[in-house]
């Protein structure tokens, strides 16, 4: 039984969706927010914010625009993958899903920052509480991204083994999706269990995710051939 065949151009748009996704994440959590906020630092970290609204705004568009990127990637690793094990394809699918409702109203978190500092009702607290505030909301948004993580991880782990148990794309790659999916759920359960070993983790346990999704979204992008005749090596269903 064979799938319709994936176009060369499907498969470079997901890899280009991919690649952009990497880049925004990267841009609104590695620069924006980590150059922004003093962890620690309500003070800092309102003077900071209230200094650089834009900076904090542009990525907060970003983290949109990542989520966005999301649908096509989502819709590709569907098509890519049901052909080998339909229901568990399936439920990557839907694991992706939810991460990406939960990190679509997460986001909203980062708005009560600039509200805080800046915003109109501002004055209507005392500066202690207004910085307080703010930097309570990067953190709730920290957990909540945890959270949303958690549901991608195990989405990876899925096509990660579909992956490197098909004759679609180099094993190796299945192999590297697999372990970026171990590092996200260990940083995110550490961060919900163990705040202070999640902080010593962080960053080097999501370096597998760099990695892993980094070589899939390159691979696809710079694919030479179409897949075609997709193989499904699924096993009948019984009954």
């Amino acid at each position: 039984m064979n799938a319709p065949s994936v176009s060369l151009r499907e498969l470079r748009w997901a890899g280009a969706c991919y690649l952009a996704i990497i880049a925004l994440g990267l841009w609104g959590e590695a620069f924006v927010r980590a150059s922004l906020v003093v962890p620690g630092d309500a003070a800092a970290t309102a003077q900071q914010i209230a200094a650089h609204p834009l900076l904090w705004r542009s990525g907060l568009v970003g983290d949109f625009l990542m989520q966005v990127l999301d649908i096509p990637v989502i819709v590709m690793m569907w098509r890519l993958l049901r052909p080998v094990n339909e229901p568990l394809a399936l439920t990557a699918t839907a694991l992706n899903l939810v991460q990406t409702c939960v990190l679509v109203a997460n986001r909203v978190q980062l708005l009560l920052p600039l509200d805080a500092v800046s915003g109109p009702m501002a004055a209507a607290f005392p500066p202690a509480q207004r910085e307080a505030l703010a930097l309570l909301a990067v953190q709730l948004h920290g957990q909540g991204f945890g959270i949303g993580l958690i549901f991608f991880g195990f989405a990876c782990l899925i096509r990660g083994a579909l992956i490197a148990h098909s004759r679609l794309l180099p094993p190796v790659l299945g192999w590297l999706l697999a372990l970026a999916g171990v590092g996200y759920l260990l940083n995110s359960f550490a961060l919900l269990l163990w705040p202070p070993l999640a902080a010593q983790l962080f960053p080097w346990v999501l370096m597998p995710a760099l990695v892993g999704e980094t070589a899939l979204a390159l691979h696809l992008l710079l694919r030479r051939r179409a897949l075609t005749r997709l193989p499904c090596s699924a096993p009948p269903a019984a009954g």
